[in-house]
């Protein structure tokens, strides 16, 4: 639990940096393999190669979304939740039923935060 608290206070400490500076780094799919399995434990090499794809197949759709939008951000916030709907259950599928409920959590979290995941800016 101390290791999870760890590195939440991390990403946001990140986070707080990243808005300072202008906006949200995209992460690449691997640097999102790599961030879940040290918020969840126990995911498997099968695992991080299927969550992989998926994170892979994910950022393009967003990229599109982002290039379709063309600087429209409330269109794109629109189309962008059921999306994001989707590939969260496709993650869901992949993990165990213990880290699908931690997952959910934290997702759970990310949107109470709201768009953009942080504090006033």
């Amino acid at each position: 639990m101390k290791k999870i608290m760890l590195v939440c206070a991390f990403v946001l400490g990140v986070s707080a940096v990243s808005f300072a500076q202008g906006g949200r780094p995209q992460r690449s799919p691997e640097e999102q393999v790599t961030q879940l399995k040290t918020q969840l434990t126990g995911i498997t090499d099968a695992q991080s190669a299927k969550l992989l794809v998926i994170y892979q197949a994910q950022t393009k759709s967003m990229d599109s979304l982002r290039t379709a939008a063309n600087g429209d951000m409330a269109s794109m916030r629109e189309k962008r939740a059921p999306l994001t709907a989707a590939y969260n259950a496709k993650i869901k599928a992949v993990l165990t039923p213990e880290q699908a409920t931690a997952f959910q959590k934290m997702a759970d979290e990310r949107a109470a935060r709201g768009p953009g995941g942080g504090g006033p800016r």
